[in-house]
């Protein structure tokens, strides 16, 4: 069985791309790694604890953890815990090009993979009122950055290099090919 270890409906619906054949069972611990870290190897971090919880418990299984970040000048901005820190993280990306990780975890019996895949995302120039209306939306909050490219958040977003669904949470060109060689 392929276990995806995320309640992220938009990680639901992108790993649906590949298989409708998957169980969700959400990881629930605690996310944390050491935020000292680059980016990519913290994001590889945070995916790799959650396939562990959920792979100890279904070890004859193929277990998925993902999780996301977007980094902008070394800051790493994961979701924002409110609306002031949404609007800080929005003011950071204002005008600037980021980077967005997603790290991924595949572990099974015979093989684990572990990668972060990287998309660079360039904002427009963002008005105090653009960034007040785009966070009144609700939008921002449970989104790392405090943005969603795949919602209102597609406003502010004047280009990107790499991987669309990649800003959305799930990297799926790449997991497919790395699902392949599992099997």
């Amino acid at each position: 069985m392929l276990i995806l270890a995320s309640k992220s409906p938009r990680r639901k619906e992108l790993l649906s791309i590949i298989t409708a054949d998957f169980e969700i069972i959400p990881a629930v611990g605690e996310e944390k790694a050491d935020k000292s870290l680059p980016p990519d190897k913290y994001v590889c971090e945070l995916a790799r604890h959650k396939a562990e919880e959920i792979g100890a418990k279904y070890p004859n299984d193929i277990v998925i953890g993902a999780d996301t970040v977007v980094a902008v000048n070394g800051e790493i901005l994961g979701k924002p815990q409110d609306a002031p820190d949404a609007k800080r993280m929005l003011n950071l990306l204002s005008g600037t090009e980021h980077h967005v990780y997603t790290g991924v975890c595949i572990l099974s019996q015979n093989k684990n993979v572990l990668f972060a895949e990287d998309t660079k995302v360039k904002f427009f120039k963002l008005s105090d009122k653009e960034t007040d209306d785009y966070i009144a939306t609700g939008e921002p909050f449970d989104k790392a950055g405090a943005y969603g490219i795949q919602g209102i958040g597609a406003l502010l977003v004047r280009g990107i290099e790499g991987d669309y669904y990649n800003v959305m949470g799930l990297p799926v060109g790449r997991l497919a090919r790395e699902l392949k060689n599992m099997y």
